[in-house]
């Protein structure tokens, strides 16, 4: 595959979107209270039309949004991006009704979606999930378990929901379900976590469900979250990439103005070379996110193993490269308020989120493997 590089028209929509991000969604997600959906925000992002470009472009567009808006604003990001997680599946997966009746809402930000796959027991390896949909009656289920660390919960209006339908057949027994929050039976709280954006738990007492709440086919689903996961892990390490960008050119700033040792910080070369190391990692993972971005949209048979290695590779990196940034900032870095502290908080997540690094790793090795035989 050749080397991606943006065009003109591209660069210019991505400077736009950094404009946008500062001047009309930060101040919004200033005013917001952590740990709760930020509905005006969401709406903005609605507004400004970018919630509709989730389900009409593709992977290359939604990592161009994410890495520019992560740039200027993450809380901006985050929501955009869990509002596309939650209505993935209802959008490539559901039938002709469940999208008429779910994605205007999503799509102009009045109603707030949910992916709930995690739980206490299944969070990385997600075909041991535990929910149990029931048989209660011809194409009727009820769900009786619970969900953990889910984004946009216990405050979403619907959640695409993964439940067991077939008692011990691993991936092959899972079903998606498009689940309305009130649903009689379907309770949740939340959770206090490093993170600005809400992240709960949702309890499911024998919550009925219909052939009409599938999404996909009986015992199928696992294939819907799959299919979903193919699409945003690259997108997170957009994610990624925009907070390593921001902390590099942060960085790029404080070294050049900093008065140490008789000169400049930058004149150091001690300093000099972490920067470039911060630079040449950022621009490693930016082309591995684009072009596992451009296998998804040109439908390449290698999108799981590529998807794989871009979010390992951005998440990983930008963790070094916010690391780096605070160290090279020093105490100033660490106050509560300033750019970093707050990468610095965001930065972790993304590694464990979505499949942890060493989940990554495995579905990496078991692509490779699986190719080697396949030549053989």
């Amino acid at each position: 595959m050749p080397a991606f590089s943006l065009d003109p028209p591209q660069t210019a929509w991505c400077a736009e979107l950094r404009t946008l991000a500062a001047e009309r969604l930060r101040p919004l997600a200033e005013k917001g209270e952590p740990g709760h959906v930020n509905r005006p925000l969401v709406a903005e992002l609605g507004q400004l039309g970018l919630l509709k470009r989730l389900f009409t472009s593709g992977a290359v567009d939604l990592c161009l949004m994410r890495e520019s808006l992560a740039y200027a604003c993450t809380e901006a990001e985050t929501a955009l991006a869990l509002q596309g997680l939650g209505a993935h599946p209802v959008h490539a997966y559901g039938t002709p009704a469940q999208r008429e009746r779910r994605l205007p809402g999503v799509i102009e930000g009045s109603t707030v979606a949910a992916f709930a796959l995690s739980e206490p027991g299944a969070g990385s390896d997600a075909a041991a999930l535990e929910l149990s949909a029931e048989p209660d009656g011809p194409a009727r289920w009820r769900l009786t378990g619970e969900k953990c660390w889910i984004s946009n919960a216990p405050e979403a209006d619907f959640y695409t929901v993964f439940a067991r339908t077939t008692p011990g057949a691993g991936a092959r027994g899972v079903t998606a379900f498009l689940v309305p929050a009130d649903r009689p039976g379907l309770t949740g709280a939340a959770l206090d976590m490093l993170s600005p954006h809400p992240i709960g738990s949702l309890d499911f007492d024998a919550v009925p469900v219909t052939a009409d709440d599938v999404l996909g086919e009986p015992d199928r689903g696992f294939r819907v979250a799959m299919g979903t996961l193919n699409l945003f892990r690259p997108s997170v390490g957009a994610f990624a990439v925009g907070m390593a960008q921001a902390a590099l050119d942060a960085t790029l700033a404080h070294t050049a103005r900093r008065d140490a040792f008789g000169g400049k910080l930058k004149d150091l070369q001690t300093v000099a070379h972490q920067v470039a190391e911060m630079a040449l990692r950022t621009e490693a993972a930016r082309l591995m996110v684009y072009a596992a971005a451009q296998a998804y949209d040109d439908q390449a048979p290698d999108v799981p193993k590529r998807a794989a290695m871009a979010k390992l590779l951005a998440t990983e990196t930008a963790q070094y490269v916010v690391d780096r940034a605070v160290q090279l900032h020093g105490a100033r870095a660490l106050r509560h308020g300033h750019l970093l502290e707050h990468l610095y908080r965001e930065v972790r997540a993304p590694r464990v989120y979505e499949g942890a690094s060493e989940v990554q790793r495995g579905i990496i090795a078991k692509e490779l493997y699986a190719d080697m035989e396949a030549g053989q």
